[in-house]
């Protein structure tokens, strides 16, 4: 009895030390049944819920922004009461963990109910005047669970943990994350869908946003003919999210769904800068807030191919591919605007809306695609000169992120072709030769042209070229490194790449290794190249 009073006591002074401001499942209609049995549960935005206790919780990695962010400090990461706080082995004292109910269209399909199923949400902290949602990824059943045990391995709660905050600091809207953890469990998973199952070490990792509502979580209701609830979401998402809106109305309506449409367009044109493909874009991993959400089956482009996709579930239908994500983006708006429909009443408006926001896809796409290339000034033909080299760039195997570094290195006073700038970027250089090596020879000399239009002189162009193509991204095989290594007891490749990628912009002489084509071996190697959604 002492012994559990102390350790209440320590939970305590972490508490002291988040400013717990819960709004979300106080303000918020809740679940009437407390059991995690799995249900459809109508009426209610979450269900209470508590996390599974784990055998032998072990933090593996903290990230001291976050930590800052939240307004605790190293200290407090090192306390026995922050191991079981955020791997779910206690609760804090007076909060009430839940999990969200929503909806979602799933490769185009309605779904129906889903939620969170392996996700349970711990409290509401506010500091610095911002409030952050803290999440548990992999703590155990919710009643959205379906025929899912709730829990995550080590493998995708890697992944997750890395790829949050490198996009963070590659200047993605994202969600974050604070932390990462061994469960101490064994977790069942079938990694290939191939009915082979096995083993693997369980994981959990608390990832943060200021909001994990979706659109999928104002679908169900809207779905369900819910309208009273539908109202109560979005007023509330108004008052906490969008307060410089005004008090609800339909006009107001229609300007939240009006913002939500930029911030996705800003969010999916970030994708497009970076070489991220998303894999999963159903509407159940689409923030209202404009965040990244749900690091599953992602990847980034190796190959400069429009038609890659990194999600086995999706190598048919390829839906989810790098080039279809805008059009995805506008899909998943037009399902949000029918749920949000009932509440507006006006069709024409909506649609003046998503008819707008498709007119911004090809002008937002064209001014993201000539800050890659360092042009700044208005020419009528740089449309064309990028829509050239997206055709060269694909009849080859072309690393994205190689080519667009290094062709910052391109000088426009200098007789070179300028394929010898970029020649480190082909998979096989030997395919440039003939009509091939002619394209882009051609297309250098028109490149080369349109620079002559640019004030900057070549080193400036340079500087402004690398603020937006990194030099460093989360490739697959470099996530795969870090899951292989840490399924040995080795946890220091996490830190490196977690430290790489903290500055992926920088010049960084020292991690020059990552800056480097995907090595042959990891071509094909399960988690190197496409993935599933096993978690």
């Amino acid at each position: 009895m002492k012994r559990h009073n102390q350790e209440n006591k320590k939970n305590t002074i972490l508490m002291s030390t988040l400013n717990i401001k819960d709004r979300f499942n106080i303000e918020l209609p809740a679940d009437l049944i407390t059991a995690t049995s799995r249900r459809q549960v109508p009426n209610a935005c979450f269900s209470f819920v508590k996390p599974k206790k784990t055998a032998k919780p072990t933090m593996l990695h903290v990230s001291p922004e976050m930590l800052s962010a939240l307004g605790l400090t190293t200290k407090d990461a090192e306390s026995d009461a922050f191991l079981k706080v955020f791997t779910g082995n206690e609760v804090l004292p007076n909060t009430n963990p839940y999990a969200m109910c929503y909806g979602g269209h799933q490769f185009g399909n309605w779904a129906g109910q889903l939620g969170d199923g392996r996700a349970i949400n711990l409290a509401e902290v506010e500091h610095k005047g911002k409030t952050w949602a803290l999440q548990l990824k992999g703590a155990g059943e919710t009643p959205y669970s379906r025929t899912a045990d709730g829990l995550a391995v080590l493998r995708s709660s890697i992944r997750e943990y890395l790829c949050s905050e490198a996009m963070y600091h590659l200047g993605v809207p994202t969600t974050r994350a604070l932390s990462l953890a061994l469960s101490g469990d064994q977790v069942l998973r079938d990694i290939m869908y191939n009915g082979n199952p096995d083993f693997e070490k369980g994981a959990i990792v608390c990832r943060v946003a200021p909001s994990f509502l979706r659109f999928g979580s104002y679908e169900i209701f809207a779905a369900r003919k819910d309208m009273g609830t539908l109202r109560t979401l979005v007023d509330y998402t108004l008052k906490q999210h969008y307060p410089h809106l005004g008090e609800p109305s339909k006009d107001t309506y229609l300007q939240f769904f009006k913002e939500i449409g930029e911030k996705s367009l800003d969010m999916v044109m970030h994708w497009q800068r970076v070489g991220f493909v998303h894999g999963v874009m159903n509407t159940d991993n689409m923030s209202i807030l404009g965040l990244t959400i749900d690091y599953g089956p992602y990847g980034w482009l190796e190959g400069y191919d429009h038609g890659w996709t990194p999600n086995t579930t999706d190598s048919g239908q390829k839906r989810y591919r790098y080039g279809t994500q805008p059009e995805v983006v506008l899909w998943n708006l037009f399902q949000l605007a029918k749920a949000l429909y009932p509440l507006i009443e006006e069709t024409e408006a909506l649609e003046l809306i998503l008819k707008n926001f498709r007119d911004k896809l090809g002008k937002a796409r064209l001014v993201m695609m000539k800050s890659k290339l360092g042009l700044v000034e208005t020419d009528k033909k740089d449309a064309q000169l990028v829509d050239e080299l997206e055709t060269v760039l694909q009849r080859s195997e072309t690393d994205m992120t190689l080519f667009f570094r290094n062709l910052g290195n391109f000088k426009k006073k200098e007789a070179a072709d300028g394929v010898s700038v970029i020649a480190d970027a082909f998979y096989s250089p030997r395919e440039i030769t003939g009509k091939l090596e002619d394209a882009w020879k051609d297309w250098f000399l028109k490149y080369r042209e349109r620079l002559k239009k640019e004030i900057p002189n070549d080193d400036d162009r340079k500087i402004a070229m690398n603020t937006v193509n990194p030099k460093y991204v989360l490739r697959n095989y470099m996530a795969q490194l870090a899951i292989d290594a840490a399924d040995k007891g080795d946890y220091s490749v996490i830190e490196e790449l977690f430290i790489l990628l903290k500055q992926p912009y920088e010049e960084q002489k020292d991690a020059e290794k990552w800056f480097a084509k995907r090595p042959e071996w990891a071509r094909n190697k399960v988690g190197c190249s496409m993935l599933s959604c096993s978690s």
